[in-house]
């Protein structure tokens, strides 16, 4: 049946301005989204005999949704690179493009960090996800071993990108077939220039989900290659140590491309997990999901109030609040809360919390008054309109440390919003009343917003 699937047509969607290709083909009731890894070009996947012989098979099982990400193969170049929440918004589009309302995540290398944020942000849309040769962290680190540093990335990819070479990397099951090998060559070539990789790696560097990989709580599995030279297993098995209840596939081979090894293995274990039968979750999806909480609070709005007078400070409230809500609009925040002299906001994208917050805090200042903020991203709850959970106190505790003017994250938003351009200063370690252990705070610095 595989074999009927014809190439499918290139359809386009907007995301932000921007023009994202797509491409819907298959026969299965399920469907899967395919998230490229690092590069992407999906007309040019179905040139190369291999790759489109494993897209069919995938069709024979699923409906397949298959993207390129802004800024690669066909979908729109822009300034910059596109971050996690960015990346997120171009899935979510492509889904109500394709009509998909729930779907099996299959992200590939690069873009498993960004599914697995994805699947904990918005569970209702994941079926269940599939990580496959991907990892927690894009970049070395101390408490990280597994990954190559960034210096050591950046001077590889000088050293093969867009050359035959790179198949020792990432195919070196095939390293005696030249034309295999020049192919794979043009095949980044068309997909990404040598400076906009580079781009994209530099961007990519702080990417670290480790922290948000206990909220992914949709059925998962983890797919790796024993020997894969481009993701060395150990990013495997450590996703599968903390993924809650991950099942994991190790496959003999050391091809870090999918359609290249013992594919129909592949295949088959993506296949026996993706349509085993529909999941049965412990709590409505919608009621549990992974968001950025936002905490503000006007500084010395008690002895404010008192010099002023109740009239004069009902109005100033009222004029706060406008700011408030004007910039939960601008950035896609939900209003939870309001108190005299503060706010609590949710955001399903930390970058967007953050320069809300930064925004909040300079239009306030307009007005004579200092604002503080605090943000962290982690589970939270819903009971109606009320948002609760661990996030929530963190949140609210962090906003307690910060000073007039000042706004205070987590490591986990610093971590997340790598490549948005947002730059933080360290505040230190501090304890968090009611909270156990030690907090790394860090402090935005406004004009990166």
């Amino acid at each position: 049946m595989s074999t009927e699937i014809p190439v499918p047509r290139t359809q386009y969607v907007e995301s932000d301005g921007l023009s994202i290709a797509y491409q819907v083909f298959g026969h299965g009731a399920t469907d899967l989204v395919f998230v490229p890894g690092i590069v992407s070009h999906i007309e040019m996947n179905w040139l190369d005999p291999d790759y489109a012989r494993m897209l069919r098979a995938l069709g024979a099982h699923f409906r397949v949704i298959m993207f390129d990400k802004r800024g690669q193969g066909l979908s729109d170049r822009f300034e910059g690179v596109p971050t996690l929440e960015q990346r997120m918004d171009d899935v979510r589009d492509v889904m109500r493009a394709a009509g998909s309302t729930r779907a099996v995540l299959l992200a590939h290398s690069e873009g498993g960090p960004m599914g697995a944020l994805f699947t904990a942000t918005y569970p209702e849309l994941v079926e269940r996800l599939i990580l496959l040769g991907s990892m927690a962290r894009f970049s070395w680190a101390p408490d990280y071993p597994y990954r190559p540093t960034i210096e050591q990335t950046l001077q590889s990819t000088a050293a093969i990108w867009g050359k035959p070479e790179s198949v020792r990397l990432f195919a070196p099951s095939r390293v005696g077939d030249a034309d295999f090998c020049e192919a794979v060559a043009r095949y980044q070539r068309q997909s990404t220039s040598p400076s906009a990789i580079r781009r994209l790696h530099v961007a990519n560097d702080q990417i670290d989900v480790r922290a948000i990989l206990p909220q992914v709580r949709r059925p998962t599995l983890i797919v790796h290659r024993r020997g894969d030279r481009a993701v060395n297993v150990a990013n495997g098995r450590y996703l599968a140590d903390h993924v809650p209840d991950a099942e994991y596939l190790e496959l003999p081979g050391n091809d870090h491309l999918p359609f290249t090894g013992d594919v129909d293995r592949l295949v088959e274990g993506i296949m026996r997990f993706g349509v085993s039968g529909p999941v049965r979750a412990e709590a409505r999806p919608d009621e549990r999901w992974l968001a950025t909480v936002l905490f503000t609070d006007l500084v010395g709005s008690t002895e404010l109030a008192v010099r002023l007078g109740d009239s004069a400070w009902r109005d100033l409230q009222q004029r706060f609040h406008a700011i408030g809500r004007s910039a939960l609009q601008a950035h896609r925040g939900s209003e939870i809360d309001t108190a005299g002299d503060g706010l609590f906001a949710t955001f399903d994208g930390p970058a967007r919390a953050v320069r809300c917050a930064v925004e909040m805090v300079r239009e306030v200042k307009a007005l004579g008054l200092d604002l503080r903020a605090g943000l962290h991203t982690g589970e939270v709850e819903s009971a109606g309109s009320k948002v609760s959970g661990m996030a929530v106190h963190v949140g609210a505790r962090i906003s307690a440390h910060a000073g007039a003017g000042e706004v205070l994250v987590s490591t986990t938003v610093k971590d997340l919003v790598a490549g948005s351009g947002l730059r933080f200063e360290a505040r230190g370690i501090q304890s968090l009343k009611g909270l156990p252990g030690d907090w790394a705070l860090f402090r935005a610095i406004a004009d990166s917003a």
